[in-house]
């Protein structure tokens, strides 16, 4: 197959981290998500653990006051930022490069469409889908209370909205940021996939 990076954006409960991973194992591609987490830890020396803490989450009375968007580079060990949110996004950002650089791969979340904006082998893609269907998806894989995973809903998907427009400028379900959005809702993962794998060969002609 001809080199190719899928960035997945998705709002929670749409079921896009599973449809990255099933679409990954169906195209025999690797897929990557919690792991560029572990892979800009080992690189950078940082512990694992802060980039968890600031992992697809932007919180702040000023944020929008201070918008920073993604323009390359990573602060040297010796820095006294080395280890603030905004490098910590510039590290994992260098992994999603040079991943893109070697391989084919998916790469789920952190902005990774904008990261590789400037590359043509790339198809951005967003998943979403009702509150409704959410809810549903969610409730067949937890059993908290419909009260608590809509809570859940609102808030990730705010966290995962602040964190876009931080480090992009740009409205996080802004359909103009990607090539292919998608309503999950009222599709299984197998016509879904089929769907995706129509749009890619489509727009690989």
């Amino acid at each position: 197959m001809e080199k190719i990076v899928i960035t997945i954006a998705r709002s929670y409960g749409s079921g896009g981290k599973t449809l990255g991973e099933l679409l990954a194992k169906d195209l025999g591609i690797p897929c990557y998500d919690r792991e560029l987490i572990r892979m800009a830890s080992d690189e950078s020396g940082i512990n694992e653990a802060l980039f968890g803490k600031a992992d697809e989450k932007k919180k702040g009375r000023s944020l929008f006051k201070s918008i920073k968007p993604y323009s390359g580079g990573v602060l040297p060990p010796e820095s006294s930022d080395f280890v603030s949110d905004d490098n910590l996004f510039n590290l994992q950002a260098k992994i999603i490069k040079d991943l893109a650089e070697k391989e084919s791969c998916i790469i789920i979340g952190r902005c990774a469409d904008y990261v590789l904006k400037d590359r043509k082998d790339v198809l951005r893609l967003y998943f979403y889908a009702t509150e409704e269907d959410c809810l549903i998806r969610l409730k067949n894989i937890s059993g908290e209370p419909e009260k608590e995973l809509l809570k859940k809903i609102h808030t990730i998907d705010k966290h995962r909205a602040d964190y876009y427009k931080y480090y992009t400028g740009n409205d996080w379900n802004d359909t103009r940021n990607y090539d292919f959005c998608l309503n999950t809702g009222a599709m299984s993962y197998e016509k879904l996939i089929d769907v995706v794998k129509a749009y890619i060969e489509i727009s690989r002609r």
